[in-house]
């Protein structure tokens, strides 16, 4: 369980190929305390287990359905990548609980400055708007953030200065996609409704 406040931009530093998924080799700046093995981290948003570590390197494994579901798959040497730990007990829930299960990707639509803030609009399978609310939260490439509008095929965003500066999201270009986790408890709703009928 995650929280979407990313602790850290971090860095892919390598990729390699294992069958049909791949090992990263991921780099936590500044990391005071090594991560252990087994450890869960959110990578972009998407819950991944540290299978070895040393300093402020880690590597994570990514299996097939994983790359085919995230944007994880076109991520190389050099890339930024959102980091975030696992919530602890009694740590302050900031953000909104995120599993770190991705959805589906959405891809940048549109970009601009208002003021010190920026407007992101994205355009997403229009099998998830069901599940956006405005005002209601969302996890972008694993960044809790509320949603501003929500259209049949698509959502925007407003991002303060602070979250462009410190998240992947602050160097989106029209065209990226980024990775989606729906509300957990907008998905239960859903469920329980389609059920119930």
């Amino acid at each position: 369980m995650f929280t979407g406040l990313v602790e850290v931009l971090g860095r892919v530093e390598r990729v390699d190929e294992e069958n049909s998924g791949r090992r990263f080799r991921l780099t936590w700046p500044g990391l005071s305390e090594a991560l252990a093995f087994g450890e869960s981290v959110a990578v972009n948003g998407c819950c991944l287990t540290v299978v070895a570590a040393e300093g402020e390197g880690f590597d994570v494994q990514a299996g097939p359905e994983t790359l085919l579901r995230t944007n994880l798959g076109t991520k190389g040497a050099g890339d930024p990548v959102n980091l975030e730990r696992s919530l602890r007990v009694g740590d302050r829930l900031g953000g909104h609980f995120v599993q770190g299960h991705i959805d589906t990707t959405a891809t940048l639509r549109e970009r601009r400055r208002d003021g010190e803030w920026e407007f992101l609009a994205f355009t997403i399978d229009p099998q998830w708007t069901a599940l956006l609310v405005p005002k209601g939260s969302i996890a972008v490439d694993g960044v809790s953030l509320t949603l501003v509008d929500v259209t049949a095929d698509g959502f925007s965003v407003m991002l303060i200065p602070h979250t462009l500066a410190v998240t992947t999201l602050g160097t989106l270009a029209p065209g990226d996609r980024v990775n989606i986790e729906t509300d957990m408890i907008a998905r239960h709703v859903a469920k329980l409704m389609t059920h119930g009928k």
